[in-house]
């Protein structure tokens, strides 16, 4: 690493680039030996970056057989050559660093998105991708088959799990039964959904591609995902490489996805359902209502549309938040599914995404359950203490 950016800052005066469409070549990268491929290569390459900046389904540049994992990386290409410091749309540069030769033709591409600003060299990202030989010209895809072609694999349903060495299989079988649940509210059928299970943030980005990224320094965790046709990918990186962190809260929102956009629907209400099925931060419902009503409701003047519009955290930190206009949603939530079934609950998720006002979200709560705008700090207080005698 260190040598790699030692290249970097001297890139002002030691590199002299070869301008193509796109991206800069270094004259003295190994190249094919046959121009013509060379030619191909890198041509296709530009048409590729170029179809990045679009959504991904119209990139005709990615490997056919291999989308969905290609998506994923595509992801991280958006918005990649803009600069909030420098407040510049165009700052950083696409940079061919290395062409490694594979079998069957294929080749191991290495680039790099580089600012330079005066003397000084801005590393954004850098990214691996596998070139495919296909009529005259190349696609692309991510190296993450390539990078776990060794790893195992066990089914549970329609769940497919890969992972390096072992696996918690009562945490799979756990997952399979809750995913069951989860599907038959959403009336999910035969999509099918692959976890990779890997250690960390860090190793999440290496096996889809990303060397580096800017964005996610520092940071330790994350999960990521795509989603195409009836199928879904998700690469665990929460210190997941045997499956022993099973997330109920986030398998709720991970199964809602497969039927639709979570831009889609009312966060909220998202959340609140997440909160009601899967908990949150290894806390149960019940866990996370007795905390909201120490801390919250205790405080027999909180106004619930102020808490809408100005939300509060409850949780122990920023990073594990816990948010009181969730639990209150998750009451309502809990009381829609009690009287018109999981319909209802569909219904209040698709009111709209979250907007300042709460307009939308406030016609279908009132059409749901008969609470007015202009009620509804009485009624949640109402469906707060029934929930606390419940408990």
């Amino acid at each position: 690493m260190k040598l790699k950016l030692f290249a970097l800052l001297i890139l002002p005066t030691f590199f002299t680039f070869a301008q193509t469409t796109q991206i800069q070549v270094h004259p003295q990268i190994r190249m094919p030996q046959d121009s013509i491929i060379s030619q191909q290569l890198v041509s296709a390459l530009n048409g590729f970056l170029a179809a990045a900046t679009q959504p991904n389904e119209k990139n005709s540049w990615v490997l056919e057989s291999q989308r969905i994992e290609t998506h994923i990386l595509l992801d991280e290409f958006k918005d990649i050559e803009k600069s909030k410091t420098q407040e510049d749309d165009n700052f950083y540069k696409p940079y061919l660093q290395n062409v490694i030769a594979l079998k069957e033709t294929q080749y191991l591409i290495q680039l790099s998105y580089i600012g330079l600003k005066g003397d000084q060299s801005h590393l954004r990202a850098s990214f691996e991708l596998i070139a495919h030989p296909t009529d005259g010209s190349f696609k692309f895809s991510s190296p993450l088959l390539r990078n776990t072609r060794d790893w195992k694999t066990v089914k549970v349903s329609n769940n497919i799990f890969h992972y390096a060495e072992t696996i918690n299989e009562g945490n799979v079988e756990t997952f399979g039964a809750l995913a069951a649940q989860f599907d038959k509210k959403l009336k999910v059928d035969n999509t099918i959904t692959e976890f990779y299970c890997t250690e960390n943030l860090t190793a999440l980005l290496k096996f889809m591609g990303v060397n580096y990224k800017l964005d996610y320094n520092g940071l330790q965790q994350s999960n990521f995902s795509s989603t195409l046709d009836n199928r879904k990918l998700i690469i665990l990186g929460n210190d997941n490489a045997t499956f022993g962190n099973l997330d109920e809260h986030d398998l709720w929102h991970d199964r809602l996805s497969l039927v639709i956009s979570r831009r889609k629907v009312n966060k909220p209400v998202d959340e609140a359902c997440a909160y009601l099925y899967g908990g949150s931060w290894g806390l149960s419902w019940e866990e996370i209502f007795n905390r909201f009503y120490k801390k919250v409701a205790s405080n027999k003047k909180t106004d619930w549309a102020q808490i809408k519009e100005e939300p509060m955290n409850f949780g122990e930190s920023r990073a594990t938040h816990l948010m009181a206009d969730y639990v209150v949603n998750a009451l309502i939530v809990q009381q829609i599914e009690k009287d018109k079934g999981f319909a209802g609950v569909w219904e209040f998720l698709n009111c709209g995404p979250y907007e300042n006002g709460n307009t939308n979200y406030y016609i279908a709560l009132e059409q749901l359950t008969g609470i007015s705008k202009k009620d509804y700090n009485k009624a949640i207080w109402k469906i707060i203490e029934k929930e606390r005698r419940r408990m």
